[in-house]
């Protein structure tokens, strides 16, 4: 297993959780043991909203024998008293389902209380004025609530609640099919206003939790693709990781075979991992932009050509630290040599030698 650290407390997140939308298929023995072996190949991260009421007591009693040693997502406005999953920002129901997820798991805290899929102002509204918020904020301060989260699938509603500046940890949805087609009504917003947002949590030392990795399972399907061609379950993972900010990504699962595929990404080569063959697939009317992915990479001169677009970008919205970061690189854009070995190799159409001309410039190194 791999960890990357929460920016605000420090704790160590695996890069792969869980996710449980999909769990409502499996028996109870099945979702028990799909914990289990989660936990014993090192996932530590797990959402606990799956979309039907049927795997909650089963997950709860999972999660409760490994309690000390996982991070979970319990959601206020989440609702499953029909037996089906649904959502509210009505705060008597949403704070009752709430503490239930709780007993549940027989704890007296979440690790991520989460604000839950806001996408909308007036709901967003509705949150702040409503009794959630104060709820959410009471329970931060006595502890019930270790870090205060969100779930949104929109850019604009993102930038509200960092405004707060209260949040640790932001779920998000984030694939290659929300970031470059229109296909989704979940993948709000121009591909550069995606990343600049992601940017934006990684400012504000807000970690990101990826939902929807596979985008519903769409890209793992060439018929169902925007693209025309299915992607892996790995390229799909790393994608995401990839991202600024992110430190976890939480795909749904099944059972323990859904577990088992994702599990193989750590066993994966780097070409298995390799998402380039996107730049066959997304649209090239789009600007083209360094997502940080290094597939450029080895630069024959030695640059971290990622990190140095990474810390370039963040310099530029004003963080100090990027930019000392910079500084303190072995090699910085000065030394490239313009041999357009990383033109070359970019999915995305990047001219990183001019790229390097422009951070030189702007760092005056």
């Amino acid at each position: 297993m791999e960890y990357r650290v929460l920016p605000h407390g420090g704790d160590k997140i695996s890069v792969i959780g869980l996710g449980s939308a999909g769990l409502h298929s499996a028996t109870d023995a099945e979702v028990e043991r799909t914990i289990d072996e989660a936990v014993d190949a090192g996932v530590n991260h797990f959402d606990f909203i799956p979309s039907e009421a049927k795997p909650l007591a089963a997950m709860g009693r999972a999660l409760h024998r490994h309690r000390a040693d996982v991070h979970i997502q319990v959601h206020i406005g989440a609702l499953y008293g029909g037996g089906a999953y649904a959502w509210t920002t009505d705060a008597k129901p949403a704070i009752a389902e709430f503490e239930q997820r709780l007993a549940a798991i027989g704890t007296d805290y979440a690790d991520f209380g989460f604000i839950h899929c806001i996408d909308e102002d007036a709901d967003l509204d509705r949150v702040m004025n409503g009794g959630i918020w104060d709820y959410a904020q009471a329970r931060r301060a006595d502890g019930t609530i270790r870090h205060l989260a969100f779930s949104t699938h929109s850019p604009h509603i993102a930038r509200r609640l960092l405004a707060t500046d209260v949040f640790d940890l932001a779920m998000f949805s984030l694939n290659p099919m929300y970031d470059y087609t229109d296909e989704s009504e979940y993948g709000q917003g121009e591909v550069a206003d995606r990343m600049a947002l992601l940017r934006e949590f990684e400012r504000a030392g807000v970690g990101v939790s990826v939902m929807k990795p596979f985008a519903g399972g769409q890209l793992l399907d060439a018929a169902q693709s925007p693209f025309g061609r299915a992607l892996t379950r790995t390229q799909c993972i790393q994608y995401a990781l990839d991202k600024p900010g992110v430190v976890t990504v939480l795909p749904g699962v099944h059972g323990t075979a859904d577990l088992h595929d994702l599990l193989a990404y750590f066993d994966a080569t780097p070409e298995e991992r390799d998402y380039s063959v996107l730049a066959t697939c997304v649209p090239q009317s789009r600007e083209a932009r360094c997502v940080y992915c290094n597939h450029c990479q080895p630069c024959p001169a030695g640059l971290q050509i990622g990190l140095i677009n990474k810390y370039y970008d963040l310099a530029r919205v004003g963080d100090e630290l990027a930019a000392e970061h910079y500084r303190n690189l072995a090699r910085h854009a000065g030394e490239c040599v313009g041999c357009g070995h990383c033109d070359r190799r970019c999915p995305f159409g990047v001219e990183q030698p001019a790229r390097m001309r422009e951070i030189a410039a702007y760092f005056g190194m």
